[in-house]
């Protein structure tokens, strides 16, 4: 089969090539890949910057398709299903986090896309825990995109507890900020997405999709504008999803007294100055949301079904597999918001 493997540490280093299939054995379900979302983590690994990469391996984690066949030792899911899956192909299974299914807080995870092959391929085979199937009136382009939508599930419901009535500043306006942005107006908040000049055509997306505003920093006074939201409270709850250290200061700015602010985006650096006298007088709460689990999942497939959330309508560059190079150039970029790429073209529209 064809997939886009990592060969080795370092930039790029990556190649379309053949690749032995892969067999569903014991709990194993194999999945015809119709589509792979392209992460902000498949770029680092792109850049030889992302340590958990494992090269070789076939990168991608986010992904849609259709059973093909499945392990013995498989008992609800059976070829013909139409699924998407979780990004956990195994865990050690004892430790505290994995007793509570904090699946995402395991240390001996193994991740596909990163430690063993991912979804940047014809066919896949992940464990049938981590399979869901999908409801019929879930496009598997939405369907692929589950992943960063149930990121955003856990930092938006799980750890930032938005509710109806909550005014939320989204920092970030790439993929996990609007589908931060979308879980939180489909839970009732008014949204206010926040960014910079690039991020124009970002914009106009969340807005599309329903944020309430949007804030180009280098053009307006974000903390003002909030002022005037919020009758000079601040909001809520912020999202940090960028990974930059003057957005999560800012966060912290205009967040109100006692308000949450959920860090979703990773620094570059491990130490970073990071605003604590305004996380003392204000006592605010400041929280880590690090990627999903099995419950942020469940959320997520009820979200899709019910129409409320429709993660394709991120989708900006999409490309068949020989093509991946061309979506990755793209959304590196900074072009668009997501890049998704079509493995099976048998698949599309489907």
């Amino acid at each position: 089969m064809k997939a886009v493997v990592k060969m080795e540490k370092g930039y790029d280093h990556m190649v379309y090539q053949d690749i032995p299939e892969p067999e569903a054995t014991g709990d194993l379900v194999k999945i015809k890949i119709a589509y792979s979302g392209i992460c902000g983590t498949d770029l680092h690994a792109f850049k030889g910057t992302y340590g958990s990469t494992k090269p070789p391996v076939v990168l991608g984690h986010e992904l849609s398709g259709i059973v093909t066949a499945v392990g013995p030792e498989v008992t609800k899911i059976k070829p013909g299903d139409r699924v998407t899956c979780e990004t956990t192909f195994a865990t050690c299974g004892h430790c505290a986090s994995c007793r509570s299914k904090d699946y995402n807080l395991c240390s001996n995870r193994k991740g596909i896309g990163t430690q063993v092959n991912g979804s940047m391929a014809q066919y896949l085979v992940i464990r049938e825990e981590s399979v869901h199937l999908l409801p019929d009136n879930v496009s598997l382009l939405s369907a692929s995109l589950t992943e960063p939508l149930a990121c955003g599930v856990h930092a938006s419901i799980e750890k930032g507890e938005v509710k109806k009535g909550d005014i939320v500043c989204v920092f970030g306006a790439g993929a996990i900020g609007q589908m931060v942005a979308q879980v939180c107006k489909s839970q009732g908040a008014f949204v206010i997405i926040a960014g910079v000049a690039t991020d124009t055509e970002r914009f106009e997306i969340a807005l599309k999709n329903g944020a309430d505003r949007a804030v180009d920093q280098t053009k307006e006074d974000l903390a003002e504008i909030i002022k005037g939201l919020t009758d000079g409270e601040g909001v809520d709850i912020s999202f940090e999803c960028s990974g930059a250290v003057p957005a999560v200061n800012k966060a912290l700015e205009v967040t109100r007294r006692k308000g949450t602010v959920v860090q979703m985006g990773v620094f570059s650096d491990e130490l970073v100055p990071v605003r604590t006298d305004l996380v003392l007088h204000k006592e605010i709460c400041y929280k880590g949301s690090r990627s999903q689990k099995p419950s942020s999942w469940r959320k997520s497939i009820e979200l899709l079904a019910a129409g409320t959330v429709i993660p394709e309508k991120i989708a900006t560059t999409i490309v068949p597999l020989e093509n991946w190079r061309e979506a990755f150039d793209s959304i590196m970029r900074g072009e668009g918001v997501k890049g998704v790429i079509l493995c099976n073209e048998d698949l599309e529209g489907k």
